[in-house]
């Protein structure tokens, strides 16, 4: 009698716990792409501030590291930290975890082989595509952070942290100016997974399957020919993305580009094509090590839920 008694009581419990197994395993790739993102971004950011302030032409990687510097001290270096913690928190989170979950169930659906490169870009144009949805409003208010102190008092927004210009953009500008530049960032974000992601897994497959690296140098080597081909395939919408979001009307109210593509041509006429890759070896220096810590960061993420049993 008390061993029935005992067996009823249990048998909730092991559904409970059955219960919240299966919602980790759905929440866990998300929850790894975002943790691992944001840990990335911490040791990035001074990196991207560099390169945000070369697109906005205040000169070469030295210069404006000197300048900020001399003028700002240290702290100028983690200006937006915040937005972008936020930004890789929903970005990251979304991309990341979308990829995996779309690429597990592309490999069901192939008896459990390796899939085509084609397959693995086309996932991770999705993947793109969602992350950058999901995270535009917090990738806005980065690029108004890094931009604001370049601004002259007057024009200068002020911003306190992610959050408050997320706010101020609300309440100034409409909630749909949130995705202001949503355009060219889903294009940029679609081609830098397209790049970072399907290359990772693809290279994982040569160090490891074909070459028989260990784990260290399958996750190094992949990560770099990852951060390397998302550096290649984006940087052109990256400039495009940044000159929409930090653009200001001018005395009359007019605004420098109509749209993403009347930015591009207006670029090409002016500048010629290389101008689209403007600062990009400082870009190609913060993209490749965010996208190798990023892997590195969730390899060892992965690795200390095995040991813990999650």
């Amino acid at each position: 009698m008390a061993e029935a008694k005992q067996q009823q009581q249990q048998q909730p419990q092991a559904a409970t716990a059955a219960a919240a197994s299966g919602v980790w395993k759905t929440v866990k790739p998300f929850a790894n792409g975002g943790a691992s993102g944001m840990l990335a971004t911490c040791v990035i950011q001074p990196i991207d501030m560099v390169k945000v302030r070369i697109q906005l032409g205040e000169g070469s990687a030295a210069s404006v590291t000197k300048k900020m510097l001399a003028n700002e001290g240290i702290s100028a270096f983690y200006k937006g930290l915040s937005a972008g913690l936020l930004r890789q928190a929903t970005y990251t989170t979304a991309r990341l975890g979308s990829f995996r979950v779309l690429t597990n169930k592309a490999v069901e659906a192939n008896d459990g082989k390796p899939l085509p490169l084609v397959q693995k870009a086309g996932i991770g144009l999705t993947a793109g595509a969602i992350g950058a949805c999901v995270g535009s409003p917090a990738d806005l208010a980065l690029i108004r952070m890094q931009a604001d102190s370049t601004l002259p008092a007057a024009q200068s927004r002020n911003y306190k942290n992610a959050f408050h210009a997320l706010y101020r953009i609300a309440a100034d500008e409409g909630v749909l100016a949130l995705w202001k530049g949503a355009g060219p960032t889903v294009v940029r974000a679609m081609s830098l997974n397209m790049g970072m992601l399907a290359s990772y897994d693809q290279s994982v497959e040569l160090f490891r399957d074909t070459l028989g690296a260990g784990e260290v140098t399958t996750v190094l080597g992949a990560s770099a020919v990852s951060g390397l081909c998302a550096s290649a395939c984006s940087l052109p919408f990256d400039y495009v993305k940044t000159q929409i979001q930090k653009m200001q009307p001018d005395a009359s109210g007019k605004y420098p580009y109509t749209g993403s593509l009347d930015c591009a041509m207006k670029t090409l006429k002016s500048g010629g094509p290389f101008k689209f890759y403007t600062g990009f070896p400082v870009y190609c220096v913060r993209i490749a090590p965010h996208a190798m810590m990023t892997w590195i960061f969730l390899n060892e993420i992965q690795k200390l839920e095995k040991r813990l049993g999650l």
